[in-house]
């Protein structure tokens, strides 16, 4: 049974018009997830670009990946990522166990994450895995004009915060039998914490690719 790398990557952004193919240092941004899955290729068997666009389709075969052209119908700004795996695993061959979602918008990951979140995911037989963070800050609500703590008291310390965490897309692994029915993260997903300066990478504006370019330089 085979285990398959996804990377969506659509044509259309309202915020950062076309993203997906800037440069990240001297490579397209898209080309950061590819190279990261074929470096992993004693887990990765096949490497797929999910795409309604031709320029990334060309970055996505110049790099080595293999590209399911994506409809208009699942391309919109408030289509689900789901279903773009899910057309994936429509053309793909059936003998397909596992999905690795690699989003092209979190271009760097620590160099051993999916080794080490692979091996636990399949020792303990996890139906999916997805990648999380510790939320250090104070957190709260405005209402009426009023800052309402949500995870804290005034006056405590933050050291003493109840430990919260967040979805920083680094990496999900899924079963293909979930994905086909419309699910990434089961309820019984495994959150395997990531609390590395990269989870705070998630490409949405210039200013994020700025950030990122910065990292890139440094480490």
């Amino acid at each position: 049974m085979k285990t398959i790398a996804i990377i969506p990557a659509r044509g259309g952004s309202k915020r950062f018009s076309g993203k997906n193919v800037k440069l990240l240092g001297e490579l397209p941004l898209l080309s950061h997830s590819i190279l990261y899955a074929q470096a992993n290729n004693v887990i990765i068997d096949d490497i797929y670009v999910s795409t309604d666009n031709e320029e990334i389709k060309k970055i996505a075969i110049h790099y080595g990946a293999k590209v399911i052209d994506r409809p208009n119908s699942i391309s919109g700004d408030f289509e689900p990522t789901v279903s773009a795996l899910k057309h994936v695993l429509q053309f793909v061959e059936p003998d397909v166990e596992n999905v690795v979602l690699l989003q092209a918008t979190n271009p760097l990951r620590p160099q051993h994450l999916l080794k080490e979140a692979f091996e636990i995911y399949q020792k303990e037989n996890y139906e999916s895995l997805f990648t999380v963070s510790r939320n250090h800050q104070k957190l709260g609500k405005i209402a009426n004009d009023k800052f309402i703590p949500f995870n804290y008291s005034i006056g405590q310390r933050s050291q003493d915060l109840e430990p919260l965490f967040f979805e920083n897309g680094l990496l999900y692994i899924t079963k293909s039998s979930l994905i086909l029915n419309d699910i990434i993260i089961s309820e019984n997903a495994f959150p395997f914490e990531v609390n590395h300066i990269f989870a705070q990478v998630d490409i949405d504006t210039p200013d994020d690719l700025d950030y990122a370019s910065y990292l890139y330089q440094k480490k």
